[in-house]
């Protein structure tokens, strides 16, 4: 399984912008694989293995930042993760759509992010939405509460309020797909 160098430039980012002073102490804490890629030139059009670039990454800021709360640290990482990519002009587009427009287009991105991987909408309505996430190889609670604090954030960018979100499956926990409910208002 694999994650696109935009993803890991975010978790590198949230760490360098949110916590300067231990960002090199962060990188020094990282096993060898994945200090190499974080201590070099990250390409954003490059793929990475999802365990050093991804899931090791985001299990030691939780550790150093969130008090070992790897959920919180993972849940943050992707919120600033959609803020970053969501600025400028595109902050503009999604203030403009529905937050049920906007998780239309994140499932169609998704598989941008992770490969192999897929999303699909399940239901929809105009205050809630089930998606599924498929043909994951590899996955970890890490990833799952990344994706779910990125889209948080692109709903409450896009306007909504009280944004409640479950996991009712999760490929991390066993299931064979991972089902993401969400609310809002």
């Amino acid at each position: 399984m694999e994650i696109k160098g935009t993803a890991v430039i975010a978790i590198r980012d949230f760490v360098r912008y949110t916590y300067p002073e231990q960002f090199k102490a962060w990188v020094d804490s990282l096993n060898p694989e994945a200090k190499a890629i974080y201590s070099g030139m990250i390409d954003s059009s490059k793929w990475y293995s999802l365990e050093e670039g991804g899931i090791e990454a985001t299990r030691k800021l939780g550790e150093m930042f969130f008090e070992g709360d790897y959920k919180k640290g993972a849940w943050e990482s992707g919120r600033f993760s959609a803020e970053k990519a969501l600025n400028g002009i595109y902050k503009i587009f999604v203030k403009a759509s529905s937050p049920g427009y906007i998780i239309q287009r994140a499932s169609r991105v998704f598989a941008t992010y992770y490969q192999p991987c897929q999303m699909k909408i399940l239901e929809r309505t105009d205050k809630h939405v089930v998606l599924q996430i498929s043909n994951m190889t590899k996955s970890d609670i890490v990833i799952e509460h990344r994706i779910a604090g990125w889209i948080e954030k692109a709903l409450h960018i896009s306007g909504a309020s009280d944004v409640k979100l479950e996991f009712p499956k999760s490929i991390a926990k066993g299931d064979a797909v991972t089902t993401l409910s969400i609310n809002w208002n």
